[in-house]
């Protein structure tokens, strides 16, 4: 019945090949103009996984309640003071475009944590504190009388007096004066240079998080443009190079959060999808031509290989709306298998023209031998496809409907398109047999060592089957994106800050009382780091805390507000200020040893320098010592000024980020150990979803995610096998036969997972589908052999058959090796893990099949 209704459809297109032609064009070009206008790719790597999903609605529900702004600045400086200054003026530039950003704000800092942010340190380094800003009263005085550069030098040479005088160990010194040589020294080598005075308040450097500040902004988005956040990101990156950040506070901003991922991810997979597309569609013109060694063949099977992907396309946004991550590896598979479905009708063709002059008559009996399988294999490849649609997994379940479809229209116009094409261009007749007559000697060799090949086989599948316990599962989404785009960069570099958290897990609950609670026990697991809620930024002993913070301000009131504040020096005065501070390093220097000397000449000799350098060079260190200066006054004169703090008085906007209008409240978990760590957020995730089971976040969401696209990968293999061998056996109507179909691609699959343990692939959200796939498209392979296995042929290598095989199966590997070149990780690890199982597949069905099979069950030689 398969092979009446494709010769009927062949005869009926080339008696009216013309007409089929043009009815094929015009539809082909219909179905390319509305797939380039309604052309949409979905890079949100959420929206791979069905929103049906019980922890997918919890996600949801969290991100109603809490939205997420889309778009974070990361102001990253040398100190904290510049990326304070730098953090402060870009946010307050961005707050003045409403027509780009609804809303800007500056994460856990502004005049809240600038007022109270003494509160939040402890108590012995509040008391710390206190103390080495009680004994730079003087020093204090000194700059906040005269902020120049004059007065620092004046307050150095303050300091060296009182360690001359034995009131200050030199040692207590060592690591500011080494700074201020630093930045010295840099100044007049042109170097970017910087100071620190809250660094040197506090005697430490600033770790890597000191020196970021984060600005959250939800941008005016887009959504007639294909990145709907461009405009609000390219308008961030002017604001801030207008304001001079990076030259006047060494400042660099970045941009991260899901909406300048999303932008990045698009411009990155269109970028590539062109030059794949080319580099595929050449490496099959290529190919074809190998295998066809004929122009007008190869011109034939191009243009219906065109018309099909035009018609797929088409109908894949129709059904779909959108591409993502996973169904855009569409247009290589199409490439790959629909070449697949051409060439063997074309190869047949050739070997059917070889032995029959006439044109039309070649066709039909090429329709005839070659209708059956290609069907069956059309079937079962769509089959494997369909498969996925019962899944979870949206991107698998979206790919498996265009491909599914795909498949059907690639073999529809192989048997209409196709025939017609090759009608009306008339290639020439066959001079020779198609076929590989010099593989006899591996034909005869298969035959008579098909038991030992078998069982070699096997052995080597079942001695490798213990590697399967060190295959490796990444389903962490960010994996699969473009590491060389800045917002992913930025993203997983604060992914490894644990108290950012990134991958932190948010739960919510009635209300704050019992967030707390929560909390609570939530911080008592090994698992955890810590717990936060809005009650975290009410700081714990605030009596203590305050009565030491009033009287440091009591004690530095004069000090810090002195009652003449001196003119602005001219240069011949800063240098004489210099000069005196060069002296007198000089002198204490000579009277000490150790490292403490060392640093103090290393700092007279670069003052000495400056002091004779040019008014220019003065000016530069003035801007690198004083401006941090007067931003370090200023917040030291703020935060005396801390008062009790209590949840009534937390800034609206703290207020919302853990408090919804109805009076729901947030609680944050952070993870124990390395957050970026798959191992650790599973074991983080499971010990918080025992404790809170609506629990939510970033952390969920991995976890969660694995066990759905696992379950899902296991349930799509389940169901493509079930079907295809239900069909097979409906087809072959023998066990026998369906097992002689499936058994190699079983072997193949086997051998492509411990080839990948072995080789150190890494399993992922995008390759994964590899192994179902291998299903759909090995088993077409494996179909053509045993129809002509069934039919009686022996020699199979050298047939015209594996001529077929084997140049579709060099075009499937072509194409998917241009998803390996890549720069989006997702895509390429998925053209990888193809272009292996597609390897042995290959293997197994030109090497291991025929020797499973053994003589063919007739003696005729079709």
């Amino acid at each position: 019945m398969l092979a009446t209704f494709v010769m009927r459809l062949v005869d009926l297109s080339t008696r009216h090949a013309v007409v089929t032609l043009a009815f094929a064009l015009l539809l082909g070009s219909a179905a390319g103009i509305f797939a380039e206008r309604h052309f949409i790719i979905r890079t949100d790597t959420t929206s791979l996984l069905s929103s049906d999903l019980a922890w997918k609605r919890r996600l949801a529900a969290y991100s109603q309640a809490f939205p997420e702004r889309g778009l974070t600045a990361v102001v990253s400086a040398p100190t904290p003071e510049l990326a304070d200054a730098a953090a402060r003026d870009l946010a307050s530039a961005l707050q003045s475009r409403k027509d780009q950003f609804v809303s800007v704000a500056r994460l856990e800092t502004g005049d809240f944590f600038a007022r109270n942010a003494l509160l939040f340190l402890s108590p012995a380094a509040l008391k710390d504190l206190d103390r080495r800003l009680l004994g730079a009263r003087g020093f204090i005085g000194v700059v906040a009388a005269d902020p120049s550069l004059r007065g620092v030098a004046d307050a150095l040479s303050l300091v060296l007096a009182g360690v001359e005088s034995g009131r200050l160990p030199l040692a207590s010194t060592i690591a500011p004066l080494k700074h201020a040589a630093e930045a010295i020294d840099n100044v007049l080598a042109g170097r970017p240079s910087s100071f620190s005075w809250q660094n040197l308040a506090t005697a430490s450097d600033p770790d890597h998080r000191q020196v970021l500040r984060f600005i959250e902004i939800k941008p005016v988005l887009d959504f007639s443009k294909l990145e709907p956040g461009r405009s609000a990101s390219q308008t961030i990156s002017q604001i801030a190079s207008d304001l001079l950040l990076n030259t006047r506070y060494d400042a660099e901003v970045r941009q991260t959060g899901s909406v300048a991922v999303n932008d990045s991810e698009y411009s990155t997979i269109t970028s590539n999808l062109t030059r794949n597309g080319l580099i595929a569609s050449g490496a099959a013109a290529l190919i074809l031509w190998l295998a066809l060694r004929s122009l007008r063949l190869s011109l034939a099977v191009g243009i219906t290989v065109g018309v099909g992907l035009a018609l797929s396309t088409a109908a894949g946004l129709l059904i779909v709306g959108a591409l993502n991550l996973i169904s855009i590896a569409f247009f290589t598979l199409f490439i790959g298998l629909s070449v697949d479905f051409a060439i063997q009708f074309t190869v047949r063709y050739r070997a059917e023209r070889y032995e029959c002059p006439d044109l039309q008559g070649a066709l039909s009996r090429a329709a005839a031998k070659a209708g059956r399988p290609l069907a069956l294999a059309a079937c079962a490849t769509a089959l494997g496809f369909f498969s996925f649609l019962p899944t979870a997994y949206r991107g698998l379940a979206e790919l498996g409907q265009i491909a599914g479809v795909g498949m059907l229209i690639a073999f529809l116009s192989s048997i209409t398109l196709l025939p017609a094409l090759l009608f009306i261009l008339k290639p020439a007749q066959e001079a020779k047999p198609i076929g590989f007559g010099f593989l006899a000697p591996v034909d005869h060799f298969l035959m008579r060592h098909r038991i030992a090949i078998v069982g070699i086989t096997f052995l080597l599948v079942v001695v490798a089957a213990p590697a399967l316990r060190s295959l490796h599962f990444d389903f962490n989404p960010l994996h699969l994106l473009n590491p060389r785009s800045s917002a992913v960069t930025t993203y997983l570099e604060l992914q490894k800050e644990p108290e950012i958290g990134a991958n932190a897990i948010d739960v919510i609950v009635p209300n704050l009382r019992s967030a707390d609670a929560l909390g609570k026990r939530l911080s008592e697991l090994p698992e955890v780091r810590e717990t936060k809620t809005l009650s975290s930024f009410v700081p714990q002993q605030q009596k203590m805390k305050l009565e030491l913070i009033h009287m440091a301000a009591s004690e530095l009131r004069q000090s810090l507000d002195p009652p003449k504040i001196e003119p602005k020096p001219n240069d011949r005065d800063v240098v004489a200020s210099l000069s005196q501070a060069a002296a007198l390093l000089s002198k204490v220097a000579m009277s000490n040893a150790g490292k403490g000397a060392e640093a103090a000449r290393r700092l007279s000799t670069a003052v000495t320098r400056l002091a004779a350098a040019s008014p220019a060079m003065r000016e530069k260190a003035s801007t690198v010592f004083v401006d941090p200066l007067l931003l370090s006054l200023a917040q030291l004169r703020s935060g005396l000024r801390a008062a009790q703090v209590s949840i009534d008085s937390l800034p609206n906007e703290l207020v919302r980020q853990w408090i919804t209008a109805p009076g729901e409240a947030r609680v944050e978990v952070l993870p124990k150990g390395d957050p970026g760590d798959s191992a650790t957020i599973s074991r983080f995730a499971v010990a918080v979803l025992k404790v809170a089971p609506n629990a939510a976040g970033p952390a969920i969401f991995l976890y969660e995610a694995a066990r759905t696209v696992l379950l899902s990968f296991i349930e799509a293999a389940i169901l493509a096998l079930t079907a295809i061998a239900a069909l097979l056996f409906l087809a072959l109507r023998r066990l026998r036969d369906v097992l002689l179909t499936l058994l190699p691609l079983m072997v193949a699959g086997l051998a492509t997972l411990e080839l990948c343990a072995l080789l150190g692939l890494v399993l992922n959200f995008a390759n994964i589908i590899a192994l179902p796939l291998l299903l759909g498209v090995g088993v077409a392979f494996k179909i053509y052999y045993v129809e002509a296995w069934r039919s009686g042929r022996t020699d199979l290598l050298q047939t015209s058959l594996t001529r077929a095989i084997f140049f579709s199966g060099l075009t499937t590997a072509s194409a998917f090796g241009t998803l390996w070149l890549s720069q989006n990780p997702g895509m390429s690890s998925m053209g990888e893990l193809m272009a292996l199982a597609l390897a042995c597949t290959l293997v197994a069905a030109i090497l291991f099949q025929p020797a499973l099979m053994g003589p063919p069950r007739s003696s005729s030689t079709k």
